[in-house]
C-alpha cells in the first residue's frame, strides 16, 4: 500500500477515511487493515474500520460514519457491501470509494476502477476525483424503496445468483454463475405486463427481465451498451429466448451486438414490472427470494463515487 503516491500531510491536517469492511468476504482482514493503514497516512488520511454484520450489512455503518465526520467512506467487500454502504450516501456530499472484495465487483467494471488490485482500488479512492452518478430504486411487491446500483431483475438471471455454489464462487469467480444457471435454461418462463411512461403498455413471455443502471458484466458482456450512469435513465432488457438456438442466438447479441428477435430493450426514467407469478428476484447481484412486482424509478446524479483524476 505504500505505492500509492501522494505527499503525507501532518496529523492536524489529515484527512478522515472510513471503510465498511465485510469481514466475511476478505482473508487476512488484519494484515490487510494494516496495509491500508499505512498506505492511507502516506496519501494524508486517518482510518476508520466499521464491520459488517448479517442484520446491518453496511448502511447504518456509511451513516455512523459520516455522522462522525468521514471525509470519504469506502465498501470493502463484494457487490452486497457496496450497495449497503451507497444507501448511506445517497443524498450526502460524502462519496463512495470502492475497494473491490467480491465475485462480480459490478459498480467497479462499469466505472473502469480495478478489480483485482485493492493497492491501484484504494489510490484512486483515495487521490481520485468525485463523479456524480445516478442510482436506482426499486420497490418489491409492497417492501420498502431499495436502491440499486448496478442491476435489479427476475428470473434466470437471479437463479444464478441464487442457486451459485459459494465453494465454486470462491474457487472460479464469476463463471460459478454460469453453471448455475445451465440448470435454468429450459425453464417455461413467465409472462411480464411492462408499463412506462409514454409507452404502450403490453405483456410478454419472459424468461428474465432486468432493470439497468449500467449494463457492463464479468466476461466482457455489455448487457446493456446504450446504459450510462449518468443520463437520468434505466435501461430495461426483457429476454425471451426459445431453445437452445435461441439462447445461442441471445449469447451472439451480446457478443456481436446484432439484433435478435429474443431481446426486447426499453429505455426511461421509471418502469413497472408485474409477473403473472412469484419469480426469483435479485438486486445487485444479492438473491431476494421470489417476487411478482417491481417498480423502479431512477435518482438522478444522487451519489458520489472515486474515480480516476486523469
Amino acid at each position: 500500500m505504500a505505492t500509492i503516491e501522494q505527499d503525507a500531510a501532518s496529523p492536524g491536517q489529515r484527512r478522515r477515511v472510513a471503510v465498511v469492511v465485510n469481514p466475511v468476504k476478505i482473508d487476512d482482514l488484519e494484515q490487510l487493515k494494516g496495509s491500508l493503514e499505512d498506505g492511507a497516512a502516506a496519501a494524508g488520511w486517518t482510518v476508520s474500520w466499521h464491520e459488517t454484520t448479517q442484520d446491518e450489512p453496511g448502511e447504518s455503518q456509511a451513516r455512523q460514519a459520516v455522522d462522525e465526520g468521514a471525509e470519504l467512506v469506502c465498501s470493502l467487500g463484494g457487490d452486497g457491501t457496496v450497495r449497503a454502504v451507497a444507501s448511506g450516501l445517497v443524498g450526502t456530499e460524502v462519496p463512495l470509494g470502492i475497494l473491490p472484495g467480491g465475485t462480480g465487483n459490478l459498480l467497479a467494471r462499469n466505472l473502469g476502477l480495478p478489480v483485482d488490485d485493492l493497492v491501484a482500488a484504494a489510490q484512486v479512492a483515495l487521490t481520485g476525483v468525485p463523479r456524480p452518478v445516478d442510482v436506482g430504486a426499486v420497490t418489491w411487491d409492497d417492501d420498502p424503496e431499495q436502491i440499486f446500483l448496478v442491476i435489479a431483475g427476475m428470473g434466470l438471471d437471479a437463479r444464478m445468483i441464487g442457486e451459485a455454489d459459494e465453494r465454486i464462487k470462491k474457487a472460479v469467480g464469476w463463471p460459478a454463475y454460469l453453471l448455475s444457471g445451465v440448470r435454468g435454461l429450459f425453464d417455461w418462463g413467465f409472462s411480464a405486463h411492462i408499463t412506462a411512461p409514454g409507452r404502450r403498455e403490453g405483456s410478454r413471455r419472459a424468461r428474465t427481465v432486468v432493470v439497468g443502471n449500467c449494463g457492463q458484466l464479468p466476461g466482457g458482456l455489455d448487457l446493456m451498451p446504450d446504459a450510462r450512469l449518468d443520463d437520468g435513465l434505466l435501461d430495461l432488457v426483457l429476454a425471451a429466448p426459445h431453445g437452445l438456438s435461441g439462447w445461442f442466438g441471445l449469447l451472439r447479441e451480446l457478443i456481436t451486438g446484432r439484433g435478435d428477435r429474443s431481446l426486447r430493450r426499453l429505455r426511461a426514467d421509471s418502469v413497472r414490472i408485474r409477473l403473472g407469478r412469484p419469480i426469483l428476484a435479485q438486486l445487485d447481484g444479492d438473491a431476494v427470494g421470489e417476487r411478482t412486482t417491481m417498480t423502479v424509478r431512477v435518482r438522478p446524479l444522487a451519489l458520489k463515487v472515486m474515480v480516476p483524476a486523469d
